[in-house]
């Protein structure tokens, strides 16, 4: 997880706005369950008028309730109207939606009243309604009615919820502004027209925000994904063979792809879903609380139910993602070995074992990757039914309330709304569950390369070369693998001289290129020291260090691109004139001047296009191209013909002459004429010198020469070489 939270630190300015603009749409989510509550109650139910209070009463209403009022009531009546000599009616002066709400608490008990005796007025007759007017003509009459009435309609008012008592108090205010003569019809319209046109622009605000955050969130997670592969790259570059030893390539290949691409979707996730969630949710609750409805602890227990089946899934499936992704690797590596070595495969007849192996490893994956999903797939249906319960639950509750007169309808839509956008919160939640355990596992895996320091580092006080001839020296050398038993080499001491040429011999698997491997460092030494010019190559800079060395590897490699490209890889600036002399030195033009676009004739990736012989004349043109004072070839030879390997090393000794060459072979028609030869038994050197003085005085050079040459051969020397 800290590796997720580290790659979108770099973003924090983007991450910012996201978050602005999710707080932005849940405010607009949150505020549309409150709107419909509205139309319902207010709306439709209550005609349009939201408040206790009238906006417009008529002269008589007016005086007619202040009668009923004790002297607060009166005094708040009297402070929040004006008389309008125009209409001869009072009008509100109370504007805020505050002061309004407030004024709804102190007045509704009063309003139901004055509303009750006033329906009461209306529906007796005349004759009742004279001899009612003439009965309390006293004041003391009067008073005493007044208390009465206030009295009686107490018992009343504490048996009504307050919504039930709001509702009859808003009664009031609808009939006195229709005997004012406000079209109440209109009136109504007018509220719902001002309702539904809030509420759409509020669902274009959370349509533009989605939209926003989706491309903040897309742009984020795309530059993690970026920011991932450059560092994996840039780290695996810095690797010595040792660390390349540790990861096949294949689990590099994976880690820089599949492992990265998990990151990178649950970035995105996280930004568009799961910042939104808390927000979402903690808003929720407030709403919820606000409503007033009393039924939190129906959301709580669906909030328990969740978390606990969410945290049964996880503890089955976390072990199974662990292990997805080196069923990953492992597809990749009988992918790319059977990919690699399809002529082989093919050569011996291997494709239905091939296949039942590559089967094997896909069957593997797709079983675990099946348990998963099959596991995943239980939330879904869960959640859907704990959903329509707690749907259920709520509306069971709320119509119990309803019926109290302690809820209103609307407000049930509104808390419905608000508790399954709580439990959504946490659903969003619940979605990262599925993706996170892999992506976790995966970023513990691409934590692994990138926090592996390659062995190889370099000096905190690196030296330079103040006079480059290419003497390279090796003064007692060993070197033993990481995490090897026994030396591969040992006691490695010789000189390699410009100017000369220095040749290594010796049976398959004696350490010759583990040797000219330590020359630039693709391993360090593990005892002695090899030194260039008479600086110890641990003390140069790599760079520098590498820049001294051309290397020709065992197995020829080239790069997709064309053969220019491919020549020049070692120095970009080389001249079309070099190019093409370091082709001739390697016999190279004889088939690039048979090619339509020569130099410019196309190289498939790994120089599947050319054969063995091309491959190794372009990858010995490529170290030729870049000129350095130190050539090593490895074994680079063996795919050559006698007389092109002959026509090679002639053509080094005229245009390479003065730099040191060290030359790795099998043959020994390739290193019969080589200043020095160096033969090698079990990584140690048994003999140094000549071919003649090896004859004489090396056993092995000796079984090794006669199984190569015939007597003659070896009295006389090989008369290509003295070509």
């Amino acid at each position: 997880m800290n590796r997720i939270v580290k790659a979108l630190l770099p973003y924090w300015k983007s991450i910012i706005i996201i978050i602005a603009l999710l707080g932005l749409q849940a405010y607009c989510d949150l505020g549309l369950p409150q709107y419909t509550s509205n139309i319902i109650d207010v709306g439709i139910i209550n005609g349009g008028v939201s408040h206790v209070l009238p906006d417009e009463i008529t002269k008589e209403d007016y005086d007619f309730a202040s009668f009923f009022m004790n002297d607060e009531e009166r005094d708040i009546w009297q402070e929040s109207y004006d008389f309008n000599a125009d209409s001869n009616n009072y009008c509100l002066n109370v504007k805020d939606s505050k002061k309004l709400d407030e004024l709804d608490d102190k007045m509704s008990f009063i309003a139901v009243i004055i509303n009750s005796v006033k329906d009461k007025m209306e529906n007796i007759d005349s004759t009742s309604s004279n001899a009612a007017s003439q009965a309390l003509q006293s004041p003391e009459a009067m008073q005493q009615m007044v208390t009465g009435i206030r009295s009686e309609f107490q018992k009343t008012y504490d048996t009504m919820g307050s919504k039930l008592v709001k509702s009859s108090a808003i009664n009031f205010s609808k009939n006195s502004m229709k005997r004012a003569g406000l079209d109440m019809e209109k009136y109504q319209t007018s509220y719902l027209l001002i309702a539904g046109l809030k509420m759409i622009g509020m669902a274009l605000i959370i349509a533009v925000t989605t939209i926003l955050v989706g491309l903040f969130a897309s742009r984020v997670g795309a530059g993690i994904g970026r920011d991932l592969r450059r560092q994996l790259y840039t780290n695996v570059m810095s690797f010595s063979n040792a660390e390349m030893d540790k990861f096949s390539t294949a689990s590099l290949i994976t880690r820089t792809t599949n492992d990265v691409q998990q990151i990178q979707m649950v970035s995105v996730l996280m930004l568009r879903m799961i910042l939104y969630a808390p927000i979402l949710g903690i808003g929720g609750v407030i709403r919820v609380y606000n409503t007033g409805a009393g039924m939190g602890w129906v959301i709580g227990l669906a909030i328990v139910v969740i978390m606990a089946f969410v945290g049964l899934l996880m503890a089955i499936a976390m072990p199974k993602f662990k292990a997805m992704q080196k069923l990953v690797d492992r597809v990749n590596l009988v992918s790319r070995e059977i990919l690699t070595g399809i002529s082989v495969i093919r050569a011996f007849g291997r494709e239905t074992h091939e296949e039942e192996r590559f089967d094997e490893a896909n069957k593997d994956l797709t079983k675990t990757t099946l348990f998963t999903n099959r596991t995943m797939t239980f939330m879904m249906p869960v959640m859907t039914v704990l959903m329509n319960g707690l749907s259920v639950l709520i509306i069971w509750v709320s119509a119990n309330k309803i019926d109290q007169g302690v809820m209103q309808v609307g407000t049930m839509t509104a808390f419905l709304t608000y508790a399954i956008q709580i439990v959504m919160s946490f659903l969003m939640l619940s979605a990262l569950s599925i993706m996170l355990p892999r992506a976790i596992v995966a970023a513990d895996r691409i934590d692994e390369v990138l926090l592996t320091k390659s062995s190889i580092q370099e000096s905190k006080e690196t030296k330079s070369i103040e006079k480059k001839s290419g003497l390279v020296k090796f003064e007692h050398v060993d070197f033993m693998y990481p995490n090897a038993k026994a030396n591969v080499l040992s006691d490695i001491d010789f000189e390699a001289r410009p100017g000369q040429t220095t040749a290594i011999i010796g049976s398959t698997g004696c350490g010759k290129s583990t040797l000219v491997n330590l020359i630039p460092r693709l391993y360090d030494v593990t005892k002695g020291k090899i030194t260039i010019d008479g600086v110890d190559i641990k003390d140069l800079k790599l760079e520098d260090l590498r820049n001294l060395i051309g290397i020709v590897p065992q197995k020829g490699v080239l790069f997709s691109g064309d053969i220019e490209s491919n020549i020049k890889f070692g120095r970009d600036n080389a001249s079309m004139e070099d190019v093409i002399n370091a082709a001739s030195i390697a016999q190279a033009t004889e088939f690039i001047d048979k090619k339509s676009d020569g130099y410019k004739s196309s190289i498939a990736q790994g120089g599947s296009n050319v054969s063995g012989g091309q491959k190794q004349r372009l990858s010995i043109a490529r170290a030729i191209a870049k000129k350095p004072l130190i050539y090593i070839f490895d074994d680079s030879f063996s795919a050559l013909d006698l007389k092109t390997d002959a026509k090679v090393r002639a053509e080094l000794k005229k245009n390479v002459g003065d730099s040191t060459v060290i030359i790795v072979a099998q043959r020994i028609s390739t290193i019969l004429h080589a200043d020095q030869i160096l033969v090698m038994d079990d990584g140690v050197i048994v003999g140094k010198g000549t071919h003649e003085e090896l004859l004489k005085s090396c056993e092995t050079y000796r079984q090794i020469a006669s199984s190569q040459l015939s007597s003659e051969e070896l009295e006389g020397g090989d008369k290509n070489g003295r070509e």
